[in-house]
């Protein structure tokens, strides 16, 4: 940092949010030792705080029901119309790490056929062999594979594959939906070459012993910060904790030049010589329409001067909506090993949509196996790639309020006969296959007979219906600022040196666990910085 005349902390770059874009490019940038970087979080460091730092907290809505108000922006969703009117949490991480910090854990690469999709959208700067060879970079598996070539193992981020030894449940549940949906089980469906089958083993991401590995456990650790958040070893960065960013400060030229924002009831402005990079995940939408990019019509009302029209911002939101089911078990099976708790899921599965007609070569369903509660196994299943589409906007100019979110939930009628189709196909058939292996298992909820009645099913559906963290595509990458917000580099269109960096990016909907593009698109676009950096010198 260097400081101007006017004493203003001058950085060659600020990024907001530590999550898992934002801490990469910071690491990345500074690994030179030359190039300086403030990072802002608003949230504080916990991670060594037990709920985050365990991953026994880590199973689906446990850290969300329990410890919102600790690690989570707080905020809902507006009401849905086509779930009963029902909302849902819209929020996301507020500490170190971000949502990496407080999610399911679940490791998911984007498909090569997902891949394609962006590398025919944007060019080849996000093909599939631009996506392998990051993630071989970023990661450090510790698991099995067909692919050694496709993995990484001498990477920051610690990807542990659970159970080494599945249990009896794990092998019953494998072996029904091998039979039930006439796909083999696969053993790493990471491995670009399997990315549809049953398996017994997720990949978390986890250290060897089992503690959640989070984007600052992996990019800003004490090799990396120190606890006063400076970089160690002439590294020149600063990581900036309870510090909300505001909005974006741009020159009369559009040019982007720095962050205003809030740390210890002060406000404050930072300053940027090359870029500012925004990876605040789902508010970085917000972000920019509270510093005048966005509708113009949302900017007016919302009394914020416009600086760039762009009626994208905020649309092409896409997100997967989750749905369970029920089964009891057998009393002496169980669904974890135990010498192995934090393995935390019983199985799982990627499979094609099974709606007559749609692409068999496709990821469509992703299907976790969970421990109930008495004696059950619940499977939760989304769509991997729905059609429903949502927005947001803001409400007013204040930084603080949330934005009317609208995530769009069966907003497109093929979602609705989609899931209807998994629950008739795939669920069926499992609980037919599951009972002719182990007649303890049976299917309890929804019922056989709610599955056969499609109006009862239908109901059940949308009263099941849940939320997750996968909000992407609200500041979509395009070609052009008539299709998205940023181009293939992330540079927001209309205006100059202002990168978006995170899931809300993504041009389509990644077909698996989200926080996995992240990790890509931050390694990404660092790449893309580092490149052109080295071409201009």
């Amino acid at each position: 940092m260097n400081q101007s005349e006017k004493n203003k902390p001058i950085f060659d770059y600020v990024v907001v949010g530590t999550g898992p874009a934002g801490a990469v490019i910071a690491k990345k940038l500074t690994d030179d030792n030359r190039t300086s970087v403030l990072i802002l979080e608003a949230g504080d460091n916990n991670s060594n705080e037990i709920p985050i730092r365990d991953s026994l907290y880590a199973p689906p809505f446990i850290l969300r029901n329990n410890f919102s108000s600790q690690y989570y922006w707080p905020g809902k969703g507006i009401p849905q119309k086509y779930v009963n009117s029902r909302s849902f949490p819209w929020t996301g991480g507020r500490t170190l790490g971000g949502t990496s910090s407080v999610n399911n854990e679940q490791y998911v690469r984007p498909s090569q056929a997902n891949m394609k999709q962006w590398e025919d959208f944007l060019g080849s700067l996000w093909s599939p062999e631009q996506e392998t060879d990051q993630f071989s970079k970023l990661e450090n598996y510790n698991g099995m594979t067909n692919n050694s070539n496709a993995r990484g193992f001498n990477g920051r981020l610690d990807i542990r594959q659970t159970p080494v030894h599945p249990t009896s449940m794990v092998e019953k549940l494998v072996l029904a939906m091998e039979r039930a949906t006439g796909f083999p089980r696969i053993l790493d469906y990471n491995d670009p070459c399997t990315p549809i089958g049953p398996f017994t083993r997720w990949q978390l991401y986890q250290m060897p012993n089992g503690i959640r590995e989070s984007s600052d456990t992996a990019f800003l650790s004490p090799d990396i910060v120190n606890r006063y958040g400076q970089g160690v070893g002439g590294r020149r960065l600063i990581v900036s904790l309870n510090s909300t960013a505001q909005r974006i400060i741009f020159n009369n030229k559009k040019c982007a030049i720095g962050v205003e924002f809030v740390k210890e009831g002060k406000c404050v402005c930072a300053y940027a010589r090359k870029k500012v990079i925004i990876s605040a995940g789902i508010r970085s939408p917000q972000l920019l329409m509270l510093s005048g990019i966005g509708p113009s019509k949302t900017l007016n009302e919302a009394g914020v001067p416009v600086i760039c029209h762009n009626p994208n911002v905020g649309r092409h939101l896409t997100t997967h909506a989750v749905n369970m089911v029920t089964f009891t078990t057998n009393p002496h099976d169980k669904a974890l090993p135990d010498n192995d708790p934090f393995a935390l899921y019983s199985s799982g599965a990627f499979l094609p949509d099974p709606t007559p007609g749609a692409d068999q070569s496709r990821r469509g369903v992703q299907v976790i196996g969970l421990t109930g509660k008495n004696n059950t196994l619940n499977i939760a299943f989304y769509l991997t790639e729905p059609k429903a589409r949502g927005s947001l906007k803001i409400q007013n100019n204040d930084p603080l309020k949330m934005v009317l979110a609208n995530e769009g939930f069966l907003n497109h009628p093929d979602d609705i006969a989609a899931i209807k189709n998994v629950l008739k196909v795939y669920i069926k058939n499992i609980a037919a296959e599951l009972s002719r292996i182990d007649s303890n298992y049976r299917l309890i909820s929804p019922t056989l007979e709610t599955i056969d009645d499609d109006q009862k099913l239908e109901a059940f559906i949308k009263e099941n219906l849940d939320a997750t963290h996968h909000v992407q595509g609200t500041l979509r990458m395009a070609p052009n600022a008539d299709s998205g917000v940023v181009d293939a580099s992330g540079h927001v269109f209309g205006v100059k040196n202002l990168i978006v960096a995170d899931d809300s990016i993504a041009p389509f909907v990644s077909d698996g666990n989200t926080s996995a593009p992240s990790f890509f698109i931050g390694a990404n676009i660092a790449y893309q910085l580092l490149k052109s950096s080295q071409d201009i010198n």
